[in-house]
């Protein structure tokens, strides 16, 4: 069985594009080649910055003959249908067969189709897969119309078997397949030819090419590592770098230089980004100070000078990068030094606008103060320092460092908050609010810090809800899914025990309110007090007009005689509530508030705070779904714990969540709830027939059966530990002493018929089901559980 070996040469490939084009390969030319009636036994694909290359082992040398019958119409179908059938058999009439059918006399195709040489199939396949090749950004060059990353220089391609290697022709825009291929570009840039692919690999190597990327990439860190260690120093490890390094370079030649005693200040974020961003260097650590002091480069070259020109070159670019990053990090300290600190660093967000609903950065950060003072007491963290932190933990975003360095946000606002004389606490809150920024991160766990990230992330989900910009489908442009699960892990890994509801309820008012400050968007907010009465507030763009009562609206949006139409239509109930909320825009009114001037008074009822809270509760846990998903808690086992009150405090949900499927995953517990649902099912059915609701408690001088006894006194034991175990929220403890129910429960409808003749012993058994139930369903829902 003959291998294969294809190679695409061309100029270069950029390396962020290289392992998804081998990858694109070897499924194109292996799909093409199965489809075709090849089989093979293995396929691997490697790409360098010039070359794609594949090679594929235990080729069949042909595909088998096939014969296919296909099924027509009938012998007397119209002339139409008997000429769309030959078409698609490409057939002719006379080769059709007639055969008897249970309608009659129908027509056959047999189409019989000879085995084709791999020959054939691989240079049909490699020409499709070419010119179909599904590059992200692709180029045409000469005259001809062939597309590829960067010009196609020359094709191999090869069948080797027992008897030597043969050539596959294939001829693209007149470039046509050969044996042969080139070596690096410097060291050995001839024309040489191969037989096979470990002649291939050989040749390669020694014309200074590695073929293989995880090759290239240890070769790497291993001389990276070695040259760090001889000085007393260490690489800062990062696989992605690494990875693309490798594919920027076939010959890889690693070589170490020193930073400039000027730079050593610099934080080691600054310069270990500004390297890795612009040269593509690996950091050298000081493992004793933590300091960057030195530079990892990886030359394509081999010099006489063993590399001391390419570093001299290197380093005169890199001074040049970090006097940049030296000069603005000096720019930002003179700012954080003034009058103000941080804040006067944060005063041009109120110019940079965060989302044209919402306003400027500096609003949003206004919001977030807000939401962290709330939440720092349940965190155990002082509203003070936490409405602080959360005024200057976006500072950074003003500074000419990040706007250099975006991927330095947070971790330059500790610096800054620092060099302000801020407290540790305070500045960690500012690199710490992001986090999690995914579902492997490290969550924050300092008090503040914990307020602010809950804070950010509610503000940014309640102010995408008010403006219904919510993920839909694949789509998330606000990555919305993220922060929801920013929430739940920051709560779940910190036991935070906080109330969802009154907190996202503050966090859309505060959206609507940014919202009602853009002209065109909402104008005014209704509602009623706790005793009924309707009040409203009003917001308009003159901040003279912020915050109006009903005693003294604005002039210009309506007047005081709508007003009172509209509170006597609301308070008449002519007017749809939800959760007495009402929001408005300017876009329609009903026609009993129209002005006698014409213009509107009173306009359309937008969605209820309660509405906007509910959806993005039900969001939250429709993450705590995917979240617990991957610990192995079931989704139904979800929803029963969702069904109990307090289900917006997350850390409560999770650890009742983990509980139950505890239970769930024993016997016991799987036995419990068949036992359960059986009760359930009995007692419901009875109650629907009897119109009766059986919930006056059994009494023991009607009971016969032992087991009756039996269940009572178990059940009044279970009652005896649950109730203070769900009081104490010591939900493991409830749920065992729910699973020992068990086996009284299943001795009970072993031993008892529930519908006995005698109606009272029937009722009085009734009623001891109705005491299953209600104990069982005080821990969770077991009603919504599965199986």
């Amino acid at each position: 069985m003959p291998d294969l070996l294809i190679e695409l040469l061309s100029e270069e490939i950029p390396a962020r594009m290289q392992p998804r084009a081998s990858a694109d390969l070897k499924r194109l030319v292996t799909d093409g080649l199965v489809e075709a009636g090849l089989t093979y036994a293995a396929a691997q694909a490697f790409a360098t910055p010039r070359r794609l290359t594949l090679a594929v082992e235990g080729l069949t040398a042909a595909s088998k003959p096939t014969k296919e019958e296909r099924k027509g119409p009938r012998t007397d179908a119209p002339e139409k249908a008997l000429e769309g059938f030959l078409r698609s058999t490409d057939l002719t009439k006379d080769q059709l067969e007639a055969r008897d059918d249970k309608k009659g006399q129908v027509w056959f195709a047999v189409i019989e189709k000879p085995g084709r040489p791999a020959a054939e199939i691989v240079a049909e396949t490699l020409e499709t897969a070419i010119r179909n090749f599904p590059w992200p950004k692709s180029m045409r060059w000469g005259a001809g119309d062939l597309r590829w990353v960067r010009p196609l220089h020359s094709i191999l391609c090869l069948l080797t078997d027992e008897t030597g290697a043969s050539i596959v022709p294939v001829d693209i825009d007149g470039i046509r397949s050969g044996d042969t291929t080139r070596g690096h570009p410097v060291h050995a840039p001839g024309a040489f030819p191969v037989t096979g692919f470990d002649d291939y690999v050989a040749k390669l190597k020694a014309a200074k090419v590695v073929l293989d990327p995880a090759e290239r990439a240890e070769t790497i860190w291993h001389d990276a590592t070695t040259l760090a260690f001889a000085r007393g120093l260490e690489v800062v490890e990062d696989e992605g770098l690494l990875a693309e390094v490798a594919g920027l370079v076939e010959w890889p030649v690693t070589l170490m230089g020193a930073i400039g005693e000027s730079f050593l200040g610099l934080p080691p974020e600054v310069l270990q980004t500004s390297m890795k961003e612009h040269q593509k260097f690996f950091s050298v650590r000081n493992p004793k100070t933590a300091r960057i002091e030195g530079f990892v480069t990886v030359a394509n070259t081999e010099t006489a000078d063993n590399g001391a020109t390419i570093l001299a070159g290197n380093l005169k670019v890199l001074s040049a990068r970090l006097s940049d990053a030296k000069f603005f990090w000096e720019n930002d300290l003179r700012t954080v030094k003034k009058p103000g600190g941080l804040e006067t660093m944060a005063a041009p967000l109120a110019n940079v606008t965060f989302h044209a609903k919402l306003g400027s950065q500096a609003d949003r950060i206004a919001r977030i103060a807000d939401l962290a003072d709330r939440i720092a007491s349940e965190v155990g963290s002082d509203p003070m320092d936490a409405a602080k932190a959360a005024r200057i933990a976006k500072a950074d975003l003003a500074s000419e460092m990040v706007y250099e360095f975006p991927e330095l946000q947070g971790i330059m606002g500790r610096y800054y908050a620092k060099e302000a004389g801020l407290s540790d606490a305070i500045a960690d809150a500012a690199r710490d609010h992001y986090s999690p920024l995914g579902p492997s991160d490290a969550v924050p766990t300092a008090p503040i810090s914990v307020a602010v990230a809950l804070a950010d992330k509610i503000d940014t989900l309640a102010g995408f809800w008010a403006i219904d910009e919510k993920p839909t489908g694949s789509k998330d442009p606000f990555a919305l899914r993220r922060a929801g699960l920013g929430v739940i892990r920051n709560q779940a890994a910190n036991r935070v025990r906080i109330g969802l509801t009154a907190i996202l309820w503050e966090g859309i008012v505060s959206s609507l309110q940014a919202r009602a400050k853009v002209p065109g968007e909402l104008s005014y907010f209704v509602a009623s007090d706790d005793e009924g009465e309707v009040w409203a507030s009003f917001w308009h763009p003159d901040p003279n007009y912020h915050s109006k009562s009903a005693d003294d609206p604005p002039d210009d949006i309506f007047d005081e005689e709508a007003f009172e139409s509209f509170r006597e239509l609301a308070e008449g109930g002519k007017l749809a509530r939800t959760a007495d909320t009402y929001f408005t825009d300017l876009t329609a009114n009903p026609p009993e508030l129209e002005r006698s001037n014409g213009r509107p008074a009173f306009p359309r009822r937008l969605p209820s705070v309660a509405g906007f809270v509910g959806d993005l509760l039900a969001f939250l846990h429709d993450r705590l779904k995917v979240h617990l998903r991957d610990e192995g808690i079931r989704h139904d086992v979800i929803d029963a714990c969702l069904a109990m009150p307090n289900n917006d405090d997350l850390t409560l949900l999770v650890a009742r969540a983990r509980a139950l499927q505890s239970v769930v995953a024993t016997e016991d517990g799987q036995n419990l709830i068949q036992g359960f649902k059986r009760a359930n099912n009995i007692l419901t059915q009875a109650e629907e027939a009897d119109g009766v609701a059986y919930e006056f408690g059994a009494d023991r001088k009607f009971m016969e059966a032992p087991e009756e006894k039996a269940l009572i006194d178990a059940l009044d034991a279970a009652d005896e530990v649950i109730r203070p175990a769900m009081d104490a929220e010591d939900f493991a403890k409830a749920m065992q002493a729910m699973a020992a129910l068990r086996a009284p429960i299943d001795a009970f409808f072993e031993a008892v018929q529930v519908n006995t003749d005698n109606q009272i012993v029937r009722r009085n058994r009734l009623n001891l089901l109705h005491r299953i139930r209600a104990t069982c369903l005080a821990v969770a829902d077991l009603t919504r559980l599965e199986g």
